[in-house]
């Protein structure tokens, strides 16, 4: 039986996984999983005791993390990055949030990639979809009647060849258990954004400081401060 976690109150740890095909992956489009790294309660074992108070320390998160692909294989990134994953589908316990990049363009996703982020979409919390990722997303059938955002030159193509989608030029966009981002670093936009409003973000709260921290920058949603449009 599926152990459904209620995030902002967990009861056990909770389990982040960044999924991976069996082609190279965008290593800035994972990249961010490492908010979650800074909000946990083993990264404090690196922080001073004067940059944060008990109580902050006591609201720090119990985080696993596991780098899934279908054949426990060394997967590529880009760069000339090499991620060997901790489980395969098969023995990956089921996931409160998963991550997805962007894959190489000319790769197919096979038939068990597909089934396998099914299966997380229907049990986990949140998925979040980076950059590319979205393109997961659409093939598994995720997207049909909801909101969700791409990379900027991408959306008005994609308003053509897939109207049953509500596409937003967005550096973000959530709706249900989905989030979405624009290109690579909106992912950093996207998963602050997630952080913030699952558990907090204000100067007396511990992922308002691991924000504050970590420097994620505080960029608008609609792009209103770059200059350029697409």
């Amino acid at each position: 039986m599926q152990d459904f976690l209620d995030l902002k109150n967990p009861h056990r740890p909770i389990r982040v996984g960044v999924i991976l095909t069996n082609s190279e992956t965008e290593i800035l489009d994972v990249a961010p999983i490492d908010i979650f790294s800074g909000i946990s309660k083993e990264f404090l074992h690196n922080l001073p005791p004067h940059l944060l108070s008990d109580k902050m320390r006591d609201q720090a998160l119990d985080v696993e993390f596991h780098w899934v692909n279908e054949t426990g294989k060394e997967a590529q990134l880009t760069a000339g990055g090499i991620m060997r994953p901790t489980h395969t589908f098969e023995t990956c316990p089921p996931l409160d949030v998963a991550l997805m990049g962007a894959h190489d363009m000319g790769y197919t996703m096979s038939s068990g990639e597909i089934e396998y982020v099914k299966k997380c979409y229907e049990g986990c919390a949140a998925f979040l979809f980076v950059c590319g990722g979205f393109m997961v997303a659409l093939q598994a059938g995720l997207l049909e009647g909801k909101t969700a955002t791409a990379p900027r030159p991408m959306v008005e193509h994609l308003r053509k060849t897939n109207p049953e989608v509500n596409w937003v030029a967005k550096r973000w966009a959530h709706d249900g258990k989905i989030w979405t981002s624009g290109a690579l670093l909106n992912g950093t936009d996207m998963t602050k954004a997630f952080a913030t409003e699952t558990w907090g973000g204000q100067e007396d709260d511990f992922v308002g400081m691991g924000v504050r921290l970590g420097g994620y920058p505080y960029r608008d949603v609609n792009y209103a401060d770059v200059t350029w449009a697409l």
